[in-house]
């Protein structure tokens, strides 16, 4: 939860991470986690905070068609280079919460090429999951792993939200999820 309230902190402002893993993630002495390695974010819009000074974006090196970021954790969209948007963020969030649970990269290769090509390619080894994991957790990874982003979750608040179990009613009722358009039962 507390690496979905720093991305919803950096969301909030226009930033997309776009680099998101383990690497990029610390627990500090006193138990917070902190998110690091901004490096590759990118400023979707300027954005003012009350009483902060305004988040301009300055020239990028980056652009659309080039691929940035660590394989394993890119989002099918930045591993084409197409446009990126928070989605990307929710994405990475995914793999690395697959990665807590599972103890192994959602998505792996030989090399970033062959790596790239199951992000692309393949979906993610559910059964890998140990069996205490809740289907609450189980459907909310599905959601974030989607890998259309149209189809994937929009906002890591909508990820917090479904851990405190804002959705678990309309589960238990077997009704249409609003985030993810699937029957329940």
């Amino acid at each position: 939860l507390q690496i979905a309230h720093a991305l919803e902190a950096a969301h909030e402002r226009g930033i997309v991470h776009r680099d998101l893993k383990p690497a990029n993630i610390k627990l500090r002495a006193d138990g917070d986690v902190k998110v690091l390695d901004f490096g590759i974010a990118r400023v979707l819009q300027p954005v003012r905070a009350a009483n902060a000074p305004t988040i301009t974006s300055t020239p990028s090196m980056t652009h659309v068609g080039m691929v940035l970021g660590t394989p394993a954790y890119m989002s099918p969209e930045q591993s084409r280079g197409q446009p990126v948007d928070k989605r990307t963020d929710v994405w990475t969030f995914g793999c690395v919460l697959y990665e807590m649970l599972t103890g192994r990269p959602a998505f792996e290769g030989e090399d970033p090429a062959t790596t790239i090509a199951c992000v692309l390619e393949r979906d993610v080894e559910m059964g890998a999951l140990p069996a205490g994991v809740p289907s609450s957790v189980r459907q909310t990874l599905r959601a974030c792993l989607q890998k259309d982003a149209k189809k994937r979750i929009r906002d890591i608040g909508d990820v917090k939200l479904a851990h405190d179990g804002a959705f678990e009613t309309l589960v238990e009722r077997g009704r249409e999820h609003p985030l993810w358009g699937q029957r329940m039962s």
